[in-house]
């Protein structure tokens, strides 16, 4: 199983499944996988995003690194925390998530959309 690394060591990501907020959430998901594994990694993903998409997510967009990197990003917009939390700790999820190998890295984390003035609107 693909092994959790936490992007803010101050908010773990099961802390951010438990919140209770309503409204869309985007879920971020830094992933890296072995050179070669690239091709299976997506495979798998789709797999991964199929059964998301199906389960409150609203839409989801990978994004892979330059350059040869073998580190992906996924950009999902979620109805909401509670809807991730719910497929994210499903049983058919976990079963997903077992087929990665140990030396693949993830690193989710849930943000809201913010304003900044003069430059974007939440």
């Amino acid at each position: 199983m693909a092994k959790l690394v936490e992007m803010d060591q101050n908010t773990t990501f099961f802390q951010q499944l438990a919140s209770q907020d309503d409204g869309p959430i985007v879920l971020v998901n830094r992933l890296c996988v072995e050179p070669g594994y690239e091709e299976e990694f997506l495979r798998l993903w789709q797999d991964d995003a199929a059964y998301m998409l199906s389960n409150g997510c609203l839409s989801a967009q990978m994004h892979k690194g330059t350059e040869g990197s073998c580190c992906f990003l996924n950009i999902a917009v979620w109805e909401n925390a509670q809807a991730l939390a719910t497929a994210f700790k499903s049983p058919e999820f976990q079963e997903l998530l077992s087929r990665y190998p140990d030396s693949c890295t993830v690193s989710p984390h849930v943000f809201k959309k913010i304003a900044v003035p003069s430059v974007c609107v939440a």
